[in-house]
Parts: C-alpha cells; sequence; structure tokens
C-alpha cells in the first residue's frame, strides 16, 4: 500500500541532498543504499548512472534523473498542507527527486505487500539537466526493458508528454582584435560589436507553435579600456517540425556569412550540434498503451500535452526503446517557486505501482 507519509519524508530526504549536475555522487550512494535495502540488484555504467532490477525478464524500465538545477545547493523543503516549497533561496528539486520518491514508494510497496508483481528495472541518470548527458552515455547493455516510463514530467502523472522537438545548440567563436580604447580604437576589431551584429540578425523567441529559437549567453571581453578581442555567443532553437529545424539551421549558417563579410579582418567560427531528437506518440506506441490502461484504472483521465523540452524520453525512443513522459507533480520547474503536490506525487507512486502490478499478468 502507497504510505503517503514515508513517500513525503521520502522526497524530502533526497531534496536535502545536494546534486547538481555533475555533482550526483551522494544521491546515488543513498539511492544505492535504498534499492540494496529492497534486495535489488543495483548496477552503475562508466558515467555513473544506476540501473536495478529484481532479475525478471521483460522489465517495464521505471526512470527518472538524480540532478538537479542551480540554485540547489541546502534545499530546505516545508511542507504546507497539500503543497511542497522551498524556503524560497533555491528550488525545491522536485525535478526530478519528485519521480525519484514516487518510483522508491511504489517499490516499497509492492515488495513489502508481497502481491504478485512483474519484473522491476529502474534506471536512475545523471547529468540530465545539461542535455540528457547521462541517458546518451547510458550503458543500454544493461537494459532489459523494451518499454520505458520516465518519471520527469510537470504536472499530475495524468499528463502525458505527446510530443517532444529536436533541440539543435549553436556556439559561435568571435575573434576581433584588441587595442586600446582611448588612444587608438580604430586599430581595434570589437569582438562584442560582432556579436551584436550576429544578434540582431537572428530571431528570437516563439516562431511558432512548434518552434523557438534563444540566445543564451554572450561572454567576452577583458576589461573596460580595451576594445574586446574574443566572444562567444551560445543558443538553441527547437522543433517539432523538421522543415523549420532545416530553414533555421540554413538560416544561422547564412547571418554567420553575412557578418563574416562585414568584419574580414576578424575570425568567426560557428558550432551547431543536435543535442536530442524529436517524437511524437501515438496510440499504437506499446508504453502509451501501458500508461492509459494504468491511469484509466486508476481513475484518472490521460491528457496528451506536447512539450518544448526534452528527457530520457528521447534518448530511450531514440534507441527503439518505448518510452512515455509523464507528469510528477512538480510545478514551476527551475524556479525558487517550485512547488510539488503531494496528492499528485501519491498518484504517481500509485501509476508506478499499478504498472508493475499489472505487467505481472501480461
Amino acid at each position: 500500500m502507497i504510505n503517503r507519509d514515508r513517500l513525503v519524508k521520502t522526497f524530502c530526504d533526497l531534496v536535502r541532498i545536494d546534486s547538481p549536475s555533475g555533482e550526483e555522487e551522494a544521491v546515488a550512494q543513498e539511492l544505492i543504499k535504498r534499492l540494496e535495502g529492497m534486495g535489488l540488484n543495483v548496477q552503475r555504467d562508466d558515467y555513473g548512472n544506476l540501473v536495478a532490477n529484481d532479475g525478471g525478464d521483460n522489465p517495464i524500465t521505471l526512470s527518472a534523473h538524480m540532478d538537479t538545477v542551480e540554485p540547489g545547493r541546502g534545499i530546505q523543503p516545508l511542507v504546507e498542507r497539500d503543497r511542497i516549497v522551498s524556503d524560497g533561496t533555491t528550488i525545491l528539486g522536485g525535478d526530478c527527486k519528485a519521480g525519484v520518491a514516487a518510483i522508491l514508494e511504489a517499490l516499497e510497496s509492492v515488495l513489502e505487500d508481497g502481491t504478485p508483481h512483474g519484473a522491476i528495472e529502474v534506471a536512475f541518470t545523471r547529468e540530465e539537466e545539461i542535455g540528457l548527458v547521462g541517458a546518451r552515455n547510458l550503458d543500454l547493455s544493461l537494459l532489459k526493458g523494451k518499454e520505458a516510463v520516465v518519471f520527469d514530467g510537470e504536472g499530475p502523472p495524468s499528463q502525458i508528454t505527446s510530443s517532444s522537438p529536436t533541440y539543435i545548440g549553436f556556439d559561435i567563436e568571435i575573434t576581433g582584435r584588441a587595442a586600446h580604447a582611448g588612444a587608438e580604437p580604430e586599430k581595434g576589431i570589437s569582438a562584442i560589436r560582432i556579436a551584436a551584429e550576429l544578434i540582431t540578425r537572428f530571431p528570437q523567441g516563439r516562431l511558432d507553435d512548434e518552434t523557438t529559437f534563444n540566445v543564451g549567453t554572450i561572454e567576452g571581453g577583458s576589461v573596460r579600456n580595451t576594445v574586446p578581442e574574443n566572444t562567444t555567443v551560445v543558443g538553441e532553437f527547437r522543433s517539432r517540425n523538421l522543415e523549420s529545424l532545416d530553414g533555421l539551421t540554413l538560416q544561422v549558417n547564412e547571418v554567420v556569412d553575412e557578418v563574416r563579410k562585414l568584419f574580414p579582418g576578424a575570425e568567426i567560427e560557428s558550432h551547431l550540434h543536435t543535442e536530442f531528437e524529436t517524437y511524437t506518440l501515438d496510440d499504437t506506441d506499446p508504453a502509451t498503451q501501458r500508461v492509459k490502461a494504468a491511469l484509466t484504472e486508476l481513475g484518472l483521465t490521460p491528457e496528451m500535452h506536447p512539450s518544448g523540452g526534452g528527457t530520457d524520453g528521447n534518448v530511450f525512443r531514440l534507441h527503439d526503446i518505448s518510452a512515455v513522459v509523464i507528469g510528477m507533480a512538480d510545478h514551476n520547474m527551475h524556479t525558487t517557486r517550485e512547488y510539488v503536490t503531494i496528492p499528485d506525487m501519491v498518484d504517481a507512486a500509485h501509476l508506478c505501482e499499478t504498472l508493475l502490478r499489472r505487467s505481472a499478468n501480461q
């Protein structure tokens, strides 16, 4: 039986363990202790991802990530009736520890009740928040499951991510020429000026229902009185429409070429890289069918919503694992206003438990 108080305590215990991207070791050790305490076999791949199982065949892979974004150190969770919040100085860490806690509670429930359940397999990944890095480095030979449920969406567990975009990042490195800004500025070529020319030619924000474009950081210069020699512009664009992606790729390259001609004495190098690929679910997808059936059994109405973000589900699907991403009770992700709704987190644990019990008969 799902134990609300235990679930809340597990969640609060986990968010108190600092685990910003790249620093997941402490929470990984806590999870290993908990999983081994349930009698599961726990393995770590070369990248530090965790995979646990009970040795059974044809499992459903239950997945969430261990890392959180900043400011995520020294989190102090506060329970306020049906919500859990931070003290306002940090994020809460519900993304994705609400998902981790729901999975752990479901495992505790099915194992302590001793009722029939399907094979158990859990995958907890590192560095999801900085580009799905852990999942992209996951040793897939450790996984037996061909279907995965990823607890990493916003909102209640009835909210299913119906589609996710392709994400293309870009890094533009500009090398101008330094000069004294007061004595001989005409001898310099300002890398920041070149960056401004690029940025004003790029689109910005939401371009259509499926497409966004953003310049995230600009970094350059050294001191106030020197014409800046080096500047880097970092950004991204995303879309569920492949034609839009091709058009934006062409536009970025054309803008860089235009600005190169304006500043022939400078060097401008651009690098585009795909972080994850788009997908769209349909009713024939095995994991989607499984989750919808379990939600209906619980009296919850499945709701399909597109997302502008990516998750480990993108990576799983790229490797022919039928993955579906569901809500885990988190709201206002990546902000100090983040909160988790306890009833929804309980529902997420019930869903996880139901998936395990239903799989015993399949």
